[in-house]
């Protein structure tokens, strides 16, 4: 193993990983406004919006994640010009955000009925019944939900590398056709993957035990 490259290299290596991790928080930023909105719909009175919303996530789930990601590159220049970086944030957000909306929505529904009868036979309005009530209950399944969908996002970042965006992946493709050392190379990028991801699940340990604090 040659160490010499490896202490070359990873600067390089770590600024690509900086560039993945921004990538993944404006995704998941993108990602929850368009759950929200789904969610919204999909509990909307409406019938049109619960259709609409359906549509939406039977689309993006039924459809792979490569096609999304090329559709918006290659197929929006007529609207505007996207770079990789912006192609990338909007597919990976348009993308995670069907998924974050199924995870709020079961939480939501799993919270028991009863619950929310008698919030509203004390008075409560819809809206004050889902803040107060509902909320406060389903927030521990999202946040186990969310950390596993943000894994699946930050994993899933290595594909934006097809539209050559200079991620941690693409960039450890370029190193490898300049060194030839795959060892050093993708073992120092799956390094900085498992450290991203290590931190994440450490947030979402911390965030759950402190949604289940007053748990009896």
């Amino acid at each position: 193993m040659n160490f010499s490259l490896m202490q070359e290299i990873t600067p390089l290596l770590l600024k690509a990983a900086w560039l993945t991790i921004t990538l993944s928080i404006l995704s998941f930023i993108l990602g929850i406004t368009v759950s929200v909105v789904l969610t919204w719909a999909r509990l909307s009175r409406l019938r049109v919006f619960r259709w609409l919303a359906r549509a939406y996530v039977s689309v993006i789930r039924g459809t792979p994640f490569l096609v999304q990601l090329l559709i918006f590159y290659f197929a929006t220049p007529g609207i505007r010009d996207l770079d990789p970086f912006e192609a990338g944030v909007i597919a990976i957000g348009i993308n995670i955000g069907a998924y974050m909306s199924e995870a709020i929505r079961g939480a939501i529904i799993a919270v028991d009925k009863g619950q929310n009868e008698a919030s509203r036979a004390l008075g409560f309005s819809r809206f004050q019944t889902m803040r107060y009530v509902v909320l406060p209950q389903a927030a521990p399944l999202m946040i186990r939900s969310f950390g596993v969908l943000s894994v699946i996002m930050i994993k899933s970042s290595s594909i934006v590398s097809a539209i050559g965006l200079l991620e941690l992946t693409y960039r450890s493709q370029q190193l490898l056709g300049t060194t030839n050392s795959p060892l050093e190379v993708f073992g120092i990028a799956a390094v900085l993957y498992m450290t991203m991801i290590y931190g994440v699940m450490r947030c979402v340990d911390w965030l759950y035990k402190r949604s289940t604090r007053y748990a009896q």
